[in-house]
């Protein structure tokens, strides 16, 4: 390996693929829901809505289901 590289003729390009990584979506969620998320993110040292989205990941690729029962 060279001990030093010459960056400055490198021709830098933007991923092209970046738009298709994460999609920006709006969503209400209770003050509840978010204040545990934050809570959570904020013991782990991580932003709150990449935690989010890793438990919609982990519920999606495992196919969870909600079972929810009405009373009337």
């Amino acid at each position: 390996m060279r001990a030093h590289y010459d960056f400055s003729k490198m021709n830098g390009e933007k991923n092209p693929y970046i738009k298709h990584l994460k999609q920006p979506v709006t969503i209400r969620l209770d003050k509840a829901s978010v204040a545990y998320f934050k809570n959570m993110a904020t013991e782990l040292g991580m932003p709150y809505q990449n935690l989010i989205n890793l438990y919609l990941r982990d519920c999606a690729i495992n196919q969870r289901k909600l079972s929810l029962r009405w009373t009337s």
